[in-house]
């Protein structure tokens, strides 16, 4: 027996096909009338159909630090781990937990003391090693989190866990939710977009980490790599005109309105979209990453290397002129902090590539007000552990990976600015106070999303899935 519920659903969908506004018509419609767009295919939701109440951000930057910074190194100052370094892991602060099989078979686990000096900075007084000045200079424009913590152990499930809310690959990323659920404010450039640090060594970087999973692939993110495209088969090829390329979609969006009225098919109206996306991309990116009209200010702010497309520093400067077009969700990815041995010299070079730019991102946005309504979040998907892994000498050390309490910081998008959250014990090895799970960052940055997590969901095999699967409370500690 056919459910009624069916035929309301084919029946609504050939009625807006037989009046020539089709799904994919709606969707390009939308596009074009002012930047807001219809971006759901069930029931052809508008745009904020998703948002539960009044958001404190409207767009993210999330700057992904892949491999685990040591927070042990940079943020988290445990002065009595300097005083017992050499000394044994006691075994009341391991509690029996878990290592990975790198380090589980030392005959030793010697504490290691972080061989950085430390300064209280600001006037919440965060505490921030040598290796990061530019970041200590607005710490009072950041909310750290102590007590970060995860489930996942080694990178590939650690990272997939954080973009998507499961260890487990083929679900959607967060910036493909938010796009799901809140749409696009700008027209001409897609909601969810990927910069990754070109030439960096670490742990690989698949593309279904800013995958759509099982959401129409509409909501998936568009990397922008450097040089000459920025976007894979985006540019015409030679001999087609602008005029000829419009005349082809045109007729393409006719033969497939005819198949979808037959088939009812929703990917036919994602597809449409996505041609008529990308034909409006090939002016909009040439566009947003020609830096040729930044005043050398700019540079003097994020350092030379901005300068040079596909570096960190050239992708945060991107970052901002994305959040400038209401892009919704942006994603830098940057590789190189897996530092399991030769961590001191290693991490230095880390620092150096990402400290000036990651706080000249948050000046700038501060500066030009966007700030105020754009979250940005530093961090990796998890931290290191306080002993060394291989051998501890007077001047090096290696640390292996720790998920049970790590660092990451968040700034503008209503949280709370000069905050320190969280606490771990004297050897910073376990959470003290106010643990803050994967799950729950998630919540939090869709809170700020004005969304509720437990409510946007999509239906897939028989039940609805969320990005917090059945986890995740709000942190309002972290709002202002």
């Amino acid at each position: 027996m056919t459910r009624p519920t069916d035929n309301l659903d084919v029946t609504r969908r050939q009625f807006l096909s037989r009046m020539s506004i089709g799904l994919g018509t709606m969707a390009l419609g939308s596009l074009a009338s002012g930047g807001r767009s219809i971006t759901t295919e069930e029931g052809e939701r508008i745009l904020g159909a998703a948002r539960h109440f009044a958001p404190r951000a409207r767009r993210i930057i999330y700057l992904f630090q892949s491999g685990g910074p040591s927070q042990l190194d940079l943020f988290d100052y445990k002065p009595k781990l300097e005083e017992l370094n050499g000394q044994e892991l006691p075994e009341t602060i391991r509690r029996g937990q878990r290592l990975t099989g790198m380090s589980g078979n030392q005959s030793s686990l010697p504490l290691a003391g972080a061989q950085f000096k430390w300064k209280r900075h600001g006037e919440c007084g965060a505490w921030v090693s040598e290796l990061l000045p530019e970041t200590a200079r607005i710490v009072d424009r950041l909310c750290f989190i102590h007590s970060m913590n995860t489930d996942a152990i080694n990178h590939d499930p650690a990272i997939t866990f954080f973009q998507t809310g499961s260890e487990i690959a083929g679900r959607p990323s967060t910036g493909s939710w938010i796009s799901y659920g809140l749409g696009s404010e700008n027209e001409n450039l897609p909601s969810f977009i990927v910069l990754v640090t070109k030439n960096k060594g670490g742990q690989p970087l698949y593309s279904r980490l800013w995958g759509s999973g099982f959401l129409d692939s509409r909501y998936q993110g568009v990397q922008l790599r450097a040089g000459r495209d920025p976007v894979l088969y985006l540019t015409d090829p030679e001999g087609i005109s602008r005029s000829r390329r419009r005349r082809m979609l045109d007729h393409l969006r006719g033969l497939d309105e005819l198949q979808h009225e037959r088939e009812s098919d929703p990917g036919i109206s994602a597809r449409i979209a996505q041609y008529e996306m990308a034909y409006r991309m090939q002016m909009s990116v040439p566009e947003t990453t020609d830096i040729s009209d930044e005043p050398d200010s700019t540079f003097e702010l994020y350092g030379e290397d901005a300068r040079t497309p596909g570096t960190y520093a050239a992708n945060c400067l991107l970052a901002r002129r994305l959040a400038e077009r209401d892009v919704r969700f942006v994603q830098l990815y940057h590789q190189g902090w897996d530092q399991h041995g030769g961590l001191p010299a290693n991490i230095r070079i880390q620092a150096r590539e990402t400290d000036r730019a990651s706080a000249a991102l948050v000046r700038d946005l501060d500066q030009r007000g966007l700030l105020e309504d754009t979250l940005v979040i530093w961090g990796g998907e998890f931290g290191r552990t306080n002993y060394s892994q291989g051998a501890l000498t007077t001047n090096d050390y290696g640390r292996d990976h720790h998920p049970r309490c790590f660092t990451m910081w968040l700034a503008g998008g209503g949280t709370r600015p000069g905050t320190r959250y969280g606490t771990t014990d004297e050897l910073g090895y376990n959470i003290t106070g106010n643990p803050v799970h994967v799950h729950d960052l998630n919540a939090t940055l869709l809170h700020i999303m004005g969304i509720d997590h437990k409510r946007l969901t999509f239906p897939h095999q028989g039940r609805d899935f969320r990005l917090t699967d059945v986890h995740g409370e709000v942190i309002h500690d972290l709002l202002a």
